[in-house]
């Protein structure tokens, strides 16, 4: 979680960082219309369970607050984005039904509860989720960290799921750990994906100080939860694939066991310095950022304040909480935008092509924006007018503060940061429809094309109430290009590949990940807007070092492209209307 505030830490006294930032004057609006316009569907494609997440009114526990990702996955393998939804507890009087579920997609703008027929039903304190074929049969597997044991599920393949966490070798021994962002990920480029895991605060419910103890349980006045600062931070640990559905502990020998502890979050794996090998970022809470680099020989390095990512423009800690990985300046390589706290900014970490980084919060008009604490988080090109945006959910961590606060609510508005070009966008909440301006606690968020109609759709997590599920419904003509990466010498969900797909002079780089914006996973069929132009050329970083060229693609469709054998099937979707 982060938590920060107006007043300065050592004034007031609070278990999160603060920056106290001034928000940046607004320029005159571009008066540029929005194609994209998001309406909150989820009631009647049937997504009405709650996602319970600690007290209605107070939250005494750190645990309470935080939340959990969401994700956007096709376990079923028939070409419609299923759902999987996380959810956690209470600490007194949990509903009996409080449990994760699993949603199938009926081809119709509906949903259908497929929980305990797929095995899923598990109540607990869930955190991040992480989703790719670890095993490479085929099929999507899940991983979630909790508060307590981390879980492993095999998809079967018929349907159903099953528990594999103590035969593949992830159950521990000892105080129970609180486990945060998780990703698979290829570091070693040998076909299998290995699992780094983090955790957030070393946390022992039992010795925690009750709301005001002490100045770290403070907001402004108001006695809340503890921490993080003052709970001893979180470590993070590596897990190598052996291939035969088993994991060992590599967090030693990678060099990921030396790093300092911090209070982590979100985690994402990408090639970040473009050498054809898979790096991890790390955002961090009221502690420095983490970027560990790959060096081809099965080790890393930790390198964030090196490259530029740790800290902000001033050298100071932020709130990291989410991480979103997009080319926001179409120049080829993968740039970062972190979320944090209220009164303090996101940042937009630039990437120069060699992984190093500079902060362009300011340049870019993100820093305009400082009301709201910030969670999830992604890239997306919502209108497909060939340049890619940002969205940003937010959501207090305090509801005990709201009544004496009203500044401080509990449940804010969502925001896309629309990208004119030039290294500028533009923040819109109204304008974007009724399901970015509607009040949630939100925390996690997905991206996807639910309902397969050519653009790209948000699925948010809401703690004590159900998801959001916003439809966009894209006007303008912009046309767009979806691909869906196949390994076969690579792992066969291309975690780690990177896109380039040239159109107009221009080109954009995606990657494909298993966890990105907060403890959420994404639609794995990366999307690209490409405006006006009817075709693109594609480049792919296969994530084993193979770089294969796929010329003409055509718009409006999707293509599946698989290792060494190029598009092995292209589906022309009907042009969109709206």
């Amino acid at each position: 979680m982060a938590a920060s505030t107006a007043a300065s830490g050592s004034a007031m006294g609070q278990g999160v960082v603060a920056r106290n930032v001034t928000p940046q004057p607004r320029g005159k609006p571009s008066g540029l219309p929005f194609r994209a316009h998001f309406t909150d569907v989820a009631a009647a494609a049937g997504l009405t369970q709650p996602i319970v997440y600690g007290g209605l009114q107070r939250k005494d526990y750190i645990v309470e607050t935080v939340g959990c990702g969401i994700a956007f996955f096709d376990f079923d393998n028939d070409g419609w984005l299923d759902i999987f939804m996380p959810c956690g507890s209470r600490m007194e009087n949990a509903p009996a039904d409080a449990t994760n579920r699993l949603y199938k997609n009926n081809r119709d703008g509906t949903f259908t509860d497929v929980t305990e027929k797929a095995g899923l039903v598990r109540s607990g304190w869930a955190s991040g989720v992480t989703i790719a074929d670890y095993n490479n049969d085929g099929f999507e597997d899940i991983f979630i960290t909790y508060y307590g044991q981390n879980v492993l599920y095999r998809n079967n393949g018929d349907g159903t799921f099953t528990d594999v966490t103590k035969e593949a070798g992830l159950l521990y021994a000892g105080p129970a750990r609180w486990g945060s962002g998780c990703t698979f990920l290829d570091y070693d480029r040998d076909g299998h994906l290995d699992l780094f895991l983090a955790t957030y605060v070393d946390l022992n419910l039992g010795k925690l100080p009750k709301p005001g103890e002490n100045p770290y349980c403070n907001f402004k006045g108001v006695p809340v939860n503890c921490g993080p600062r003052g709970l001893g931070m979180g470590s993070h640990y590596l897990y190598r694939n052996l291939g035969n559905g088993t994991f060992v502990d590599v967090t030693e020998k990678s060099g990921i066991g030396r790093t300092a502890k911090t209070y982590a979050m979100t985690s994402v794996a990408a090639d970040f310095d473009n050498d054809g090998w898979t790096d991890i970022y790390v955002a961090s809470d009221s502690t420095p950022s983490l970027l560990f680099r790959n060096h081809h020989d099965g080790t890393f390095t930790e390198e964030g304040a090196e490259r530029g990512v740790a800290l902000s423009d001033e050298g100071t800690e932020q709130a990291g909480m989410g991480i979103a990985i997009g080319d926001y300046d179409l120049d080829g390589s993968l740039d970062i935008f972190k979320t944090h706290f209220s009164d303090d900014t996101s940042i937009l970490y630039k990437n120069d092509g060699t992984g190093n980084f500079s902060d362009v919060t300011t340049k870019a008009g993100i820093a305009v924006e400082t009301r709201y604490i910030s969670w999830g988080a992604g890239f997306a090109d919502f209108d497909n007018d060939g340049w890619p945006d940002i969205a940003v959910v937010t959501g207090s961590v305090y509801p005990e503060v709201e009544a004496k606060f009203p500044q401080y609510p509990l449940r804010t508005p969502r925001m896309i940061f629309r990208n004119l070009g030039g290294g500028r966008f533009e923040e819109l909440i109204e304008e974007a429809g009724p399901g970015i301006s509607a009040p949630h606690c939100s925390r996690g968020c997905a991206f996807g094309d639910f309902d397969n109609d050519g653009d790209v759709d948000m699925l948010i997590s809401n703690l004590n109430e159900p998801p959001s599920l916003l439809r966009n419904d894209v006007s303008g003509g912009g046309n767009w290009i979806k691909v869906l990466l196949v390994g076969t010498v690579s792992n066969r969900s291309a975690i780690g590949s990177r896109i380039i797909a040239k159109y107009g002079g221009r080109m954009q780089a995606q990657a494909v990940m298993a966890q990105s914006s907060f403890y959420s996973v994404s639609d794995k069929r990366i999307h690209f807007g490409i405006g006006k132009n009817t075709s693109a050329d594609l480049e792919i970083h296969w994530t084993n070092g193979y770089v294969e060229q796929i010329r003409g693609v055509q718009a409006n469709g999707l293509v599946t492209i698989m290792e060494k054998r190029g598009v092995v099937k292209a589906e022309k979707w009907p042009a969109i209307t709206k």
